[in-house]
C-alpha cells in the first residue's frame, strides 16, 4: 500500500512539471510560428557568385592535379 502512495505522488509531481513545462513554451512563445521552419526545407538555396576569377582558379587547380597529386592551397 505504501508503494501506491509513492506512484501516485511521483505520477502527480510528474504531472506538474509536464503542465509547468507546456505552459512556459507556451509564454516563450515557442509555438508562435510552426510552419516557416517546416517550409524552409523546401526554399532553395543562394546561387554561388561565380566570376571569371573563380572559374579560372577552379581551372588552374584541376591542370596542376593531372598527375593525381593532391590540391595545394
Amino acid at each position: 500500500m505504501n508503494m501506491v502512495v509513492i506512484l501516485v505522488l511521483l505520477s502527480l509531481v510528474l504531472a506538474g512539471v509536464a503542465l509547468w513545462a507546456f505552459f512556459w513554451a507556451i509564454n516563450s512563445d515557442q509555438f508562435d510560428d510552426l510552419d516557416s521552419p517546416a517550409m524552409s526545407i523546401l526554399k532553395d538555396d543562394p546561387a554561388e557568385d561565380f566570376t571569371e576569377d573563380h572559374v579560372k582558379s577552379i581551372d588552374e587547380k584541376a591542370d596542376q592535379n593531372q598527375d593525381g597529386s593532391p590540391p595545394k592551397e
